[in-house]
């Protein structure tokens, strides 16, 4: 029998506080996904071995097992999509939970509709669109100091163009402010994270403005910032 791959994703969900788990489902399906609900960690491994998932929203606490440690061991066999989910913010745990393999991190108390828009944005990158909708939207010219999205030209000012050039050119990575600072302005100036904040403030106002529905940049809670949208063309 052969795998229909025009049905829609299937998200497993992996959550013991039974209230949060049924309003992830319930958003989820709603959003017209597949769900499958898990309220363990010691059953995660062994049921991805077995049954299909296109991405796994993963709670950091969980009975059985942490969250942690079936990432990890999850990474030991499949790419699948993964987003962690958490009730610790300190930076420490984020990072730690992105190192071993996971996608994206979700701290509590979150929105349902904040994590739909996550998962959408992840299968977006991941390939589970269209071949047509993946084709890029974001054209980029440095060269001419030009870039438009989806054919309509962007007002960009030179700090603003190359902010756009690093940040899509690898969709999903997590910048810190430094790392952004050292890249736009390698003239050994001093500026502050401010000055960042400032560019990616008129950045994502100028890009949501053509397309108010893309989440094209976000902010990473006490990390950087990461490109979410479509693919770029550079030139």
């Amino acid at each position: 029998m052969t795998e229909d791959t025009t049905a829609a994703p299937i998200i497993l969900v992996v959550e013991d506080e039974p209230k949060l788990g049924q309003l992830l489902v319930d958003y989820l399906e709603a959003a017209d996904y597949r769900t499958h609900w898990l309220t363990r960690g010691d059953g995660v491994i062994d049921y991805l071995q077995s049954e299909r998932a296109d991405l796994v929203l993963l709670d950091l606490m969980l009975p059985g097992r942490d969250g942690l440690s079936v990432c990890r061991d999850l990474r030991r066999f499949s790419d699948v999509p993964v987003i962690m989910i958490t009730a610790k913010t300190e930076e420490i745990d984020c990072l730690l939970g992105l190192e071993i393999g996971a996608d994206d991190y979700i701290c509590k108390p979150y929105s349902p509709r904040e994590v739909v828009a996550r998962v959408k944005a992840i299968l977006r990158r991941s390939g589970s669109r269209a071949p047509a909708e993946q084709a890029a939207a974001l054209h980029i010219d440095e060269s001419r100091f030009q870039a438009s999205y989806r054919g309509v030209p962007l007002d960009l000012t030179p700090a603003e163009l190359r902010l756009l050039k690093i940040l899509s050119s690898a969709p999903g990575k997590v910048f810190s402010r430094e790392a952004l600072l050292n890249q736009l302005y390698d003239d050994y100036r001093v500026v502050t994270d401010r000055t960042i904040d400032s560019h990616i403030k008129n950045l994502r106002r100028k890009l949501e403005s053509l397309a108010e529905e893309e989440a094209f940049i976000r902010a990473v809670y006490g990390v950087g910032y990461r490109w979410e949208s479509t693919p770029c063309e550079l030139k």
